[in-house]
């Protein structure tokens, strides 16, 4: 057993004792980081300009701070950009976390000397967890790789700029640089396919135990490798035996990954975003991942299908329910408040707080009020391809709401590894699995406003060069599951079969 082994197994324990007492007091935790964000920021801008000083309670707080997007905020950003301190955090940010939006153009995200340790620190311990309940730590003995942005950072007004991963990429612990790949130089190339390729040659010839990433750009590495090597990912790397993935559901690949690797490999999901590490899986038994309570977050929840009311429901941890459909809110320690990043998440236990992230407020598809959710389209391909054969590469659902002839319908275009025998009986199938799951879908269909699904079967490869066309190949872009509107699905169709 090697001296990393030896000490990480105690560390691991204490991590993990402190973590679960946290987290069975959630509420009490939830407070005191309450608390404190607002006695930190009473006396910044946004601070006086929305009585901080007076806020006693979270009752307070909703009376003072109305929901925000980027938006919402960008003023107050633009202020912090342009190099004013105490603007929405004491002080200045450390770096913007550098993102695009569909509607606010290039967005910048404060990340600051207090917010920045919590996403290096949240990662640290949901390996530390997965330890501390398997035993296992033969993957800290060898190489480790996280597929990520380039670390290289732009400066403005004396604050760095970046991808999170990128920045992130700058805090690697000392104790594990040696054990980190790729270099320097490979990780800031900005071609996705240039930098798959650099990235396989050095790390091909090495005992890759740990591999992370966005799990559909993970999947590209792996199939290049047995491209290139006509070997199974298992084989080239028999040590491999974790994988963290984080930004979208890995279900849907599962069977994809099983087959390129050629063994299963456990597995730990990760909820970090650019405002905040949200959550992270504790356990290998238990579904779900445990709401990070003390990260310098305090948390807020609107019921998804109240969202666009004029006034919905806003409520704390206290009060959530579980199987409930939410939209998450953040507060915090970078000084974002009352902001929607545009997530929905579910509560599968309440003490301790686990949750599943169940898509975008804003990608569903709700043309004839139906409202379905990511996670009922990835729950109803998940069940009728696992153990059967079948294996889908990447998807994407969008209404047809003026086809050519019969009733409007929702088309689904779907990349497939191995298709199914019969596509007809296969779109059936999943069609009644949504049917069983979204009752108001289920009445369009019976009630002959919609007919079943369509699948238009995309090309080997059509969704990659679909990124690529719209510049978004590689990096943390990810295509959404679902659309209320023909903007992807219209492209995708140069792709298809």
């Amino acid at each position: 057993m090697s001296i990393k082994s030896i000490i990480a197994k105690p560390f691991a324990k204490r991590i993990a004792t402190r973590f679960l007492k946290q987290s069975d007091k959630a509420v009490i935790t939830q407070q005191k980081v309450f608390k404190k964000l607002i006695a930190q920021a009473k006396n910044t801008a946004f601070g006086k300009d929305h009585n901080f000083g007076k806020i006693k309670s979270y009752n307070d707080f909703k009376k003072q701070v109305p929901i925000n997007d980027y938006e919402g905020l960008k003023p107050y950003v633009n202020r912090v950009v342009n190099g004013e301190a105490n603007v929405l955090w004491k002080g200045k940010p450390l770096y913007f976390a550098k993102t695009s939006g569909t509607t606010s153009g290039t967005k910048y995200i404060p990340l600051t000397k207090e917010s920045m340790p919590m996403h290096i620190k949240a990662a640290r311990n949901a390996l530390l967890m997965y330890i501390n309940e398997t035993n296992k730590t033969d993957f800290l003995n060898g190489k480790m790789i996280f597929l990520q942005g380039s670390p290289e950072l732009q400066e403005k007004n004396g604050i760095k700029i970046g991808r999170l991963s990128g920045i992130t990429a700058h805090y690697v612990p000392q104790y594990l640089t040696k054990n980190r790949l790729p270099s320097w130089e490979t990780n800031c190339i900005e071609d996705w396919e240039k930098k798959i390729e650099a990235v396989i040659d050095e790390t091909i010839n090495e005992d890759m135990t740990l591999i992370g990433g966005i799990p559909p750009w993970v999947q590209m590495y792996f199939e290049r490798i047995v491209e290139r090597t006509g070997k199974k990912v298992g084989d080239v790397f028999p040590n491999f035996n974790l994988f963290a993935y984080g930004g979208v559901n890995f279900e849907p690949y599962r069977n994809k990954f099983e087959e390129l690797i050629g063994r299963k490999v456990d597995a730990i999901e990760m909820y970090p975003a650019s405002e905040g590490f949200i959550a992270y899986q504790d356990s290998q038994t238990e579904k779900g991942m445990m709401l990070l309570v003390n990260g310098g977050i305090f948390y807020e929840f609107i019921p998804s299908e109240e969202f666009f009311n004029e006034n919905p429901t806003r409520i704390s941890l206290e009060d959530v329910e579980v199987g409930v459909n939410y939209v998450i809110i953040l507060n915090t320690n970078a000084g974002l408040w009352g902001y929607n990043i545009g997530d929905t998440i579910e509560f599968l236990s309440v003490k301790p707080p686990r949750i599943v992230v169940t898509g975008r407020i804003k990608h569903f598809i709700s043309a004839f009020g139906e409202h379905v959710i990511g996670k009922e389209v990835e729950d109803s391909i998940n069940e009728h391809t696992k153990n059967t054969g079948i294996s889908v590469s990447e998807f994407t659902v969008a209404p047809q709401i003026t086809p050519n002839e019969g009733l409007p319908y929702h088309e689904w275009f779907i990349e497939f590894d191995q298709k199914p025998s019969n596509i007809e009986e296969f779109a059936k199938k999943i069609d009644t699995s949504l049917q069983q799951q979204n009752s108001y879908y289920l009445d369009l269909i019976e009630g002959k406003i919609l007919r079943p699904l369509k699948i238009t079967v995309i090309e080997k490869g059509g969704f990659n060069k679909y990124m690529k066309s719209v510049g978004k190949l590689g990096g943390q872009n990810k295509v959404p599951r679902l659309s209320n509107d023909r903007k992807i699905a219209d492209e995708l169709t140069k792709y298809s079969e």
